[in-house]
């Protein structure tokens, strides 16, 4: 299913029930235990989806394409874009090449077991991690090698370089030839108890590698590991582990030298921009949200955990607008996409809003499973993925 802050894991992997830890530890003070159904037997009733009314549709939308993957349920799965290929996977362990224009398989594979993260890619190499904490990289549908990882991954793997970098869930970042598979080198920094399960922040800026550990985006030497920066979005707070848990998710926003994330916190989150040239916070807003935002150089947009969408002027951080009318319908990270901003819902919905004000521009019906994760593009097409595997291609007029 599209990651959500539902349960917790250790850093050896032991999954913790979301709602009943953070709720029952922190009654109802901790943001987001209402809208995400309270703990077991906590009689608390979950708020009902906002109604969305008739569809007026002022921008043109046409499905142009389907496809099918297999159910991602429990699956972080991030959708990896390179020029007309769409890359994605299945939890079972899946993988395929798909032409966005088309449709069609440019290749397909089973690796025969379960995934926890994926997928990454550099257009050529394709790199998983699956439940067994095996990094498996893949070379036009042919598996070139796996090796062995000590930490469970959530986070799909960067495939930049010649290499492979995998962020672990024991805040452990490491580099792996692509060709062969060989160690590098590895960053090791303290860890917290208790991880977040849902993807991190891994990305490349120019010759840094940025990662998101804890609440800190850091700038890291890809050649040796070295640390260059570090830049504090937030900080842990509080009397427990849960209450002191903070993360860095993804998607993020870069714009040249400009990267924006959000950061999730039991208490209070935080979305923020980060000038990755000096490693200094821009900027930071408290915001209560588990999904990644999306923007260009004029503003970002993210999901809150209730619902509600918001635009924030990227210089700034000055908040443009906000919207209710898709509140607690589950959204998933946003997409800019020219006048619209696209995000999915756990109904299944994939609704276009306007990138001025938030007014709704129109909206498509998938397969009612939800959508599994954030709406990506390539070749001018719009990519969707549900839970139960429905891939769809949407081009907006």
């Amino acid at each position: 299913m599209r990651a959500s802050p539902e349960t917790l894991d250790t850093a050896s992997g032991r999954s913790l029930p979301w709602r009943g830890v953070a709720c029952a530890l922190l009654l109802a003070a901790v943001t987001g235990c209402s809208s995400w159904g309270g703990g077991s037997g906590s009689g608390s009733a979950k708020p009902a989806p906002a109604d969305l009314g008739v569809n007026v549709p002022t921008l043109g939308v046409r499905q142009v394409w389907t496809a099918r993957i297999g159910s991602v349920a429990g699956l972080p799965l991030a959708v990896h874009t390179a020029g007309p290929v769409v890359t994605l996977a299945s939890a079972d362990g899946v993988l395929a090449a798909i032409d966005a224009r088309t449709g069609g398989d440019l290749w397909r594979m089973a690796l025969g077991e379960s995934l926890s993260a994926g997928v990454g890619s550099d257009g050529k190499s394709v790199a998983v991690v699956s439940r067994n904490n095996a990094l498996i990289v893949v070379d036009s549908g042919r598996e070139r090698w796996r090796g062995a990882l000590t930490a469970q991954v959530l986070t799909a793997p960067l495939v930049a370089g010649g290499r492979v970098f995998v962020l672990a869930a024991d805040r452990s970042v490491a580099a792996y030839d692509a060709a062969t598979g060989r160690r590098l080198w590895v960053l090791q920094r303290p860890g917290e108890p208790l991880v977040l399960r849902q993807a991190g922040v891994l990305l490349a800026v120019g010759d840094t590698l940025v990662a998101g550990l804890s609440g800190r985006l850091v700038g890291i030497d890809p050649d040796n590991g070295s640390l260059r920066w570090e830049a504090p979005l937030a900080s842990a707070r509080g009397s427990n582990d849960v209450e002191r848990l903070v993360e860095l998710v993804g998607r993020s926003s870069r714009v040249g030298d400009s990267v924006c994330v959000r950061s999730f916190q039991a208490t209070v989150g935080a979305v923020g921009c980060v000038d990755t040239a000096r490693g200094v916070v821009r900027w930071t807003r408290a915001a209560s949200g588990a999904e990644g935002v999306d923007g260009d150089g004029d503003a970002i947009f993210g999901t809150e955990s209730n619902g509600t969408v918001i635009a924030w002027r990227r210089s700034d951080g000055t908040r443009l607008w906000d919207s209710d009318r898709l509140k607690h319908r589950k959204l998933t990270a946003p997409l800019l996409l020219g006048r619209s901003v696209v995000v999915g819902d756990d109904t299944g919905w994939v609704h276009f809003l306007s990138r001025t004000d938030g007014t709704p521009l129109n909206r498509m019906a998938t397969d009612g499973s939800g959508i599994a994760a954030a709406p990506t593009v390539a070749a001018d097409t719009l990519v969707i993925v549900t839970r139960n595997g429905a891939v769809g291609g949407f081009r907006p007029d």
